[in-house]
């Protein structure tokens, strides 16, 4: 990692919230690495061979009319993304029922307690959609359910669902960091019964599934939710979030090809995470 060479991105961004939270999850979905908040904005690391000149096409909120966005961007040495992320990653707490936290971070009284090292992976729990999701699994029964958690990220809703008598489950993230990552923190957590792979939905092949859960983005998910379904088990349950309110209906129009029918909708600044069932 020594001598990996980065492309950092200065955002100055007016005003600063929601919008730095959306530029946050949105440049993580294009392949940006690790992330520091600053007074004006954000700056965004991507590595220099992931990089490409329209690495900000899909960028949506750099189109947005609500928010003013100016960016630079150059080339830099590596950084210390552990020291980055120790200074200001807090532990959070869902619903007085689950906290996720760093090893460092005190043992909380809450009755799930999860421990990541997030490194540069996408997933603690302070993002809207991975808040969601937790809320999600904690309303429902996982007791003995097979579950597949797709783009898992940090590996966090997998990790909760075993905590909740999952099994088995599988956890794919076609990031290489997401997967080593994933990997660490399910045995942090001493979690049996997840298996992590690394890859997209061509992995899923003849798996089944109780329950799929996908936080990831809209194109990917409409894209790739074909394969998801003939996954499902039947009176199977479906959690999806990743993307904003506004893309409730082409969501909705792909799931009612498979006769999944929505039955619940969680909704945290403009982004939403929803319930189906077949």
């Amino acid at each position: 990692m020594s001598n990996t060479i980065y492309i950092g991105y200065d955002f100055k961004v007016s005003p600063l919230q929601p919008a730095v939270e959306i530029l946050i999850a949105e440049l993580g979905y294009a392949g940006f690495e690790s992330f520091v908040e600053t007074e004006e904005g954000v700056t965004a690391y991507i590595q220099k061979n992931e990089w490409h000149d329209t690495i900000l096409e899909d960028i949506q909120i750099l189109n947005s009319k609500e928010f003013q966005i100016n960016y630079s961007f150059n080339e830099i040495e590596q950084v210390n993304w552990n020291q980055e992320w120790e200074k200001n990653f807090n532990p959070i707490v869902v619903d007085n029922c689950v906290t996720v936290r760093a090893p460092f971070h005190e043992k909380p009284d809450t009755t799930y307690d999860i421990i990541i090292e997030p490194k540069m992976s996408f997933g603690t729990g302070h993002h809207e959609t991975t808040h969601m999701m937790i809320q999600h699994i904690l309303k429902n029964d996982f007791e003995g359910k097979s579950v597949l958690d797709m783009g898992c990220g940090t590996g966090v809703l997998a990790i909760l669902t075993e905590m909740k008598g999952a099994q088995p489950i599988d956890a794919i993230d076609y990031d290489n960091w997401c997967f080593v990552n994933s990997l660490e923190n399910v045995e942090r957590n001493n979690c049996k019964h997840i298996t992590v792979l690394e890859g997209d939905a061509s992995v899923l092949g003849e798996r089944n599934y109780d329950v799929i859960i996908a936080n990831i983005n809209r194109n990917i998910l409409l894209n790739d939710m074909e394969a998801y379904i003939k996954c499902l088990n039947p009176n199977g349950m479906v959690l999806l979030s990743g993307f904003y309110k506004e893309d409730i209906p082409a969501i909705e129009e792909e799931c009612n090809k498979y006769q999944l029918k929505h039955v619940e909708t969680l909704e945290k600044n403009q982004w939403v995470a929803l319930k189906f069932l077949n």
